[in-house]
């Protein structure tokens, strides 16, 4: 098959999605991954297709008001009030990123379509050419359940009425926000417009657009009321180049003295990297913990640190997190599995959106202390975290039986059987 994926987003946003395309093209289909511009070398270096779509959310994300936005959102309800006040900015943003996706999709000519929800195109891309769509999120925010709430609404144990109600306001939101971009498109392209021009539930023939979930049931368990179209089919990790080596200074650190605490925020660091670094490196030293700093795509700020603290700009985490003692970072999906996978004791200091959600989860399997949101961190709060993380042995043997558990899985084997058979259904007679 020809498979075109669509994912928009932070790097965490398409890493995974690479993991599942190379699983894919390992199965003899042709893959090609169109993202933001600024990941074109990552796709084109794991030999996948590469199409593109702007990075203008990318730049929006980077500058101050974006992460001012990451800071003070904790719930759906904040996120949507933050976003309309970007409203004017994001709005030519989603219509450009509309463009991009048709145009990529034209030129590929795929027999089916896998999208992240970001890719607000996805399910009208795949009827627009009558081809199999598949959802393809990181996390369970779209499909309905009434086991749990929906991401990001507060637990107020009102029953199954409730928690199902929190994912039709999502829906509702998205295409609030974004659905007259989508209906637009429809009409320069003789698509017929309808009442939800965004559907990521059901296909133009009623029938439930398959929902692929790239996390682990050991992690956060798959709802029974889920149709028989909706699996979490397991994490989608992408392995280090065989090629990778670590520096030797890296090397050195990690021999020099006990396990490290490794903490790491991704491209975010909110509106002061430098005040986040020195609370940081305070409680490290107040705690006699040696601590690896990860600096990669601008998330910490390191100057002149003791020799117990050493700054990398990035390593491959499933060779890194093997060496050390305990995880921090801001609760990305992917920083969040990674952790998981390598068995270690994890803290999340969540910034917006599925963090906290994440978070939460880890306390909860008793892998993991309360999350501290980011407005939240201190020294003294970051010390108590850190000692938990290094000396609670139940935390640890924990956060070790998972780790056994995720090692035991194949989740990119199956989300590539699940997209084969899907894709397979839809074009069975009926």
């Amino acid at each position: 098959m020809n498979i075109l994926i669509l994912t928009i987003g932070s790097r965490g946003d398409v890493q995974p999605y690479i993991a599942l395309g190379m699983g894919l093209k390992a199965a003899g289909h042709t893959v090609t991954i169109a993202t933001c511009a600024r990941f074109r070398s990552f796709v084109e270096d794991h030999a996948l297709n590469y199409g593109y779509i702007n990075d203008d959310l990318l730049k929006i994300i980077d500058s101050a008001q974006g992460k001012a936005l990451m800071e003070d959102t904790s719930n759906i309800f904040r996120i949507i009030a933050a976003m309309i006040k970007m409203w004017r900015q994001v709005a030519p943003i989603n219509r450009a990123v509309i463009n991009d996706s048709w145009a990529v999709a034209q030129a590929v000519n795929p027999d089916v379509v896998c999208f992240h929800p970001k890719a607000l195109l996805g399910p009208a891309i795949a009827e627009k050419l009558a081809i199999p769509g598949i959802l393809a999120s990181p996390l369970p925010m779209l499909v309905p359940t009434g086991e749990v709430p929906c991401m990001g609404f507060p637990d107020l144990k009102l029953g199954r009425w409730y928690n199902r109600l929190g994912y039709h306001i999502v829906h509702s939101l998205i295409r609030i926000a974004a659905g007259k971009y989508v209906r637009a498109w429809r009409r320069q392209t003789n698509t017929p417009v309808k009442r939800r021009n965004i559907d990521f539930l059901t296909d133009a023939q009623g029938r439930n657009i398959p929902a692929l979930h790239a996390y682990s049931k050991y992690v956060a368990a798959q709802p029974k009321d889920w149709p028989d179209s909706a699996i979490a089919s397991g994490y989608w990790f992408l392995k280090a180049k065989s090629d990778w080596s670590p520096p030797a200074e890296l090397v050195d650190f990690l021999k020099a003295g006990p396990p490290p605490i490794y903490i790491g925020f991704g491209s975010m660091s909110g509106r002061n990297p430098k005040r986040l670094t020195g609370m940081i490196v305070e409680a490290l030293e107040q705690t006699g913990h040696r601590g690896i700093l990860a600096t990669g795509w601008g998330g910490l700020e390191t100057d002149d640190l003791p020799d117990t603290i050493l700054a990398i700009d990035q390593a491959p985490h499933d060779w890194l997190f093997k060496h050390i003692a305990a995880v921090v970072h801001h609760g990305g999906a992917g920083s969040t599995a990674a952790g998981l996978l390598a068995g270690k004791p994890t803290l999340i200091c969540p910034f917006f959106a599925d963090q906290p959600f994440w978070g939460k989860t880890i306390c909860a399997l008793g892998a993991g202390p309360a999350p501290i949101p980011q407005k939240k961190i201190n020294t003294d709060n970051l010390s108590d975290a850190f000692n938990q993380l290094v000396h609670d042995s139940e935390m640890q043997k924990n956060a070790d039986r998972i780790g056994q558990q995720l090692r035991s899985e194949d989740g990119i084997g199956n989300a590539v059987r699940f997209i084969e058979q899907q894709t397979e259904a839809y074009s069975a007679p009926n």
